[in-house]
């Protein structure tokens, strides 16, 4: 019987969810049982093997004809879009990020599942998958929605063509999708200026905590993701080096969030960083252990930097910084869109000014530029000499 589990930080540090394929209803929706479970992950990988067993010996389930057999019976003429989708939800989604699936449920329930979701895979072609495209433009849809859409269609129908031995097409494969003029467009994120970043660093230096401080000049001085930020850890800073180690990021799913690995293969990498924000992060990692003393906790190696409960175990909530950003934002009087990830935009363009193009997608965990990193040191002379710069910029 095929089961699956992940974890539940939001309801313990050894919290499991685990959950066991019961097959597909009258209607052909797939079935799961779903338990919590607390322990270690070789604990829970034994109970979830002996869910799945006490399962395989239910009266009336026959062990060979669990998961291959029925997905081989709904493979064929009258299969749907959603049928594709479920399945892949069933065996698949398992291997996504929280958030990458938290968005695929989105885009599916919100744009697929009562629309061309009910059509059969056999009785679509190229002509009313574009139409549906077209149609989506019409309602509202940004250019970029209407991509993510098309994403989802393709997998599902590939899958479906895979799964049903090729006996099924892939309507998605030779489809196009429609044009948006450049008023019809969502206006690009802006890059703030050096000014305005400034008056946020000045804004944030008032805040006794110094956690939001610190956490939006190394966004600000790095060019960091989010998520990465939220994810690093004190083991992460080279304090003699001014440098820091990136190779987690922070994900986010209904109800609380994961460490996984980085965005990308390219999102791993050390990059250099200024004088003045190391300095930040040590004051930092000062206010954190006298918090951690007065609650009987500790500050280790793997504390979260940018924790908020005493000893640093547990990562913060992204979304709660985002706030406190936006906060900081009003306060300083800057314009409501500038967000955190402009931030990385600021890093982007100011760095065309003083380093090479390679370095720059290097030092920002661009996946295109992988290769560089056979020709670039991990903390080059260039890439602290754009630490430096970022560094002058912000004061």
């Amino acid at each position: 019987m095929a089961g699956s589990l992940r974890p539940r930080p939001d309801r313990g540090a050894d919290a499991w969810e685990l959950r066991v394929y019961l097959g597909r209803d009258a209607a052909g929706k797939v079935r799961q049982r779903s338990r919590l479970f607390r322990g270690t992950k070789r604990a829970a990988q034994r109970e979830l093997t002996r869910l799945s067993a006490e399962q395989d010996r239910a009266p009336g389930v026959v062990p060979d004809s669990r998961v291959p057999d029925d997905a081989a019976r709904a493979w064929g003429p009258a299969t749907t879009v959603n049928d594709a989708i479920e399945a892949w939800q069933a065996n698949g989604w398992d291997d996504l990020s929280p958030s990458t699936a938290r968005r695929y449920e989105g885009v599916w329930r919100v744009n697929i599942r009562d629309a061309i979701g009910r059509r059969r895979i056999a009785s679509l072609g190229p002509y009313d998958v574009e139409r549906y495209f077209r149609d989506l433009k019409v309602a509202g849809l940004s250019q970029a929605s209407v991509r993510y859409v098309r994403a989802v269609l393709h997998r599902a129908c590939r899958l479906a063509r895979k799964w049903s031995n090729n006996t099924l097409p892939n309507p998605i494969t030779d489809t196009e999708l429609p044009e948006w003029s450049l008023a019809e467009k969502a206006p690009a994120v802006r890059s703030p200026s050096t000014d305005e970043v400034r008056r946020l660093l000045s804004a944030a230096g008032d805040d006794r905590n110094p956690r939001v401080p610190a956490f939006v000049r190394l966004l600000a001085a790095t060019g960091m993701r989010r998520g990465e930020a939220c994810a690093l850890r004190w083991d992460d800073v080279d304090w003699d080096g001014s440098a820091i180690r990136i190779d987690e990021a922070l994900v986010t799913y209904t109800g609380g969030v994961a460490v996984r690995g980085p965005k990308t293969r390219a999102s791993a990498r050390g990059i250099a960083v200024d004088g003045p924000t190391i300095d930040q992060l040590r004051r930092l990692r000062d206010h954190q252990v006298e918090l951690a003393v007065a609650a009987g906790a500790e500050v280790g190696g793997d504390s979260f930097v940018f924790a908020y409960e005493p000893g640093g175990q547990v990562p913060p909530y992204p979304d709660t910084l985002s706030h406190a950003f936006s906060a900081l934002r009003d306060r300083a009087g800057v314009a409501a869109d500038v967000h955190l990830h402009s931030l990385r935009h600021f890093q982007s363009t100011e760095l065309d000014r003083v380093i090479s193009e390679s370095q720059k997608q290097a030092r920002l965990g661009w996946s295109t530029v992988h290769m560089a990193r056979h020709y670039t040191g991990a903390v080059s002379a260039e890439d602290r000499r754009a630490a430096e710069h970022m560094g002058s910029l912000l004061g």
